[in-house]
């Protein structure tokens, strides 16, 4: 699988019939973020193998199987290909072509409260879907702090901004998540502030 497309999105689930099949795959609308910028196509995988594109308000009508397990085989315009199908949440599926590094990636319109017609609505969906993960993660997380050359903590943000409040600390005061073992990243109480 590509490097860069596991690395946009770390911890793709491979496809599971009992998991995906029925609630998040079928008769979903998959935009087809490859491609956006010149033209929006949405794939509807349907049941006995059918597969609805739809690109400029123009519908067509090809197939598609499950080989095993995760793998599948695809009949588009271009010809048959197989693909590895993972799942990233349940918005996210990224179909990566056997022994290449090509991937697919598609959004589930159907679960986004915007429709997907240009690039910075992909970019915007994902902001929005990620920053809310990211500030709900540091929210519940710990973090160490150090003034003075003396550490302290562990703290939640919630707890460290209510020290800032106060003036008990400097939001300028570098911070360390409890699972790091020095402070390289250079982050400060104001960083995890302004995720919030």
């Amino acid at each position: 699988m590509s490097t860069a497309i596991f690395n946009l999105f770390p911890n793709l689930e491979p496809f599971h019939h009992d998991t995906h099949y029925e609630d998040l795959f079928l008769n979903q609308n998959w935009v087809l973020v490859n491609g956006i910028t010149n033209k929006k196509a949405v794939y509807i995988f349907k049941d006995e193998n059918t597969l609805h594109i739809i690109e400029n308000e123009n519908t067509s009508e090809t197939s598609w199987c499950i080989d095993v397990k995760n793998t599948f085989s695809i009949e588009t315009e271009d010809g048959k290909t197989t693909v590895k199908a993972y799942f990233k949440d349940d918005d996210i599926l990224v179909l990566n072509r056997i022994q290449t590094d090509d991937c697919a990636v598609f959004i589930n319109e159907d679960r986004c409260s915007e429709t997907l017609n240009t690039l910075e609505d992909v970019q915007q969906f994902l902001h929005n879907k990620y920053k809310g993960k990211a500030a709900s993660l540091i929210s519940d997380h710990e973090f160490y702090y150090i003034e003075k050359a003396e550490e302290f903590g562990p703290f939640t943000v919630a707890q460290l901004s209510e020290k800032v409040e106060n003036k008990k600390i400097s939001i300028f005061c570098f911070v360390r998540d409890v699972n790091e073992h020095n402070y390289n990243k250079r982050l400060r109480i104001r960083d995890l502030i302004r995720e919030l």
